[in-house]
């Protein structure tokens, strides 16, 4: 699954070059973003582990390339294995400065909203579920993991209160774009839309629509 990048990753490559280590040459940095993109979709298609080769042809580079940008960062792959995907991943982004977490709203608690809740994908992109919330009095209250569902009317005090700025949307699609509004209205910035209809928002709110 493709997702909606956060906003710390929305940043130009000035600011990616700015807060790479001082010694990574400026070529280095500005091929590594390509890397973890090509990583992350390693990852979405289920892939533990892979070559320089690999990552290389994926990136349209010379493994050799590849394998020299790689060691102004570390060490990190195994001979024989190559390099562990979600590992990379956290290394190269943390080399970016893009490890800080981001913490999501999650609209809509039934069975959609409750995977995702739980999503394992989430966390190597620096995303957290910080809350789930939905209009029925009969999910209200119930807990999902470690999170309990918090009714619709507590959205605007989640976000201010803790920050969010993004939120995934899993309702129907006739409740979606009410949803949206009061989103925006809330102050969030970035929607992942499972919902099957198109949203209407603001030309500073960025949404992904996610069809299953």
């Amino acid at each position: 699954m493709t997702l909606l990048r956060t906003p710390r990753l929305a940043g130009t490559p000035d600011r990616a070059t700015a807060q790479a280590p001082r010694d990574v040459p400026d070529a280095t940095v500005a091929r590594l973003p390509l890397y973890l993109r090509v990583l992350a979709s390693f990852a979405d298609a289920g892939a533990t582990t892979c070559s320089s080769v690999e990552l290389a042809e994926a990136a349209g580079v010379n493994p050799a390339k590849v394998r020299k940008d790689l060691s102004h960062l570390g060490s990190y792959g195994t001979r024989g294995v190559g390099y562990d995907v979600e590992y990379l991943r956290y290394q190269i982004a943390r080399g970016l400065g893009q490890t800080q977490t981001w913490d999501v709203v999650i609209v809509g608690a039934g069975h959609l909203g409750s995977a995702l809740s739980t999503y394992p994908g989430f966390s190597p992109r620096g995303i957290r579920v910080a809350a789930v919330v939905d209009t029925d009095p009969a999910r209200v209250g119930s807990t999902i993991g470690d999170l309990q569902v918090q009714p619709l009317a507590a959205l605007d005090s989640l976000v201010s209160e803790q920050g969010i700025a993004i939120a995934v949307v899993a309702v129907p699609g006739d409740a979606a774009q009410d949803v949206a509004d009061r989103l925006v209205a809330a102050g969030v910035t970035s929607i992942l839309n499972f919902a099957p209809a198109v949203l209407q928002v603001p030309d500073h709110v960025q949404v992904r629509k996610v069809d299953l």
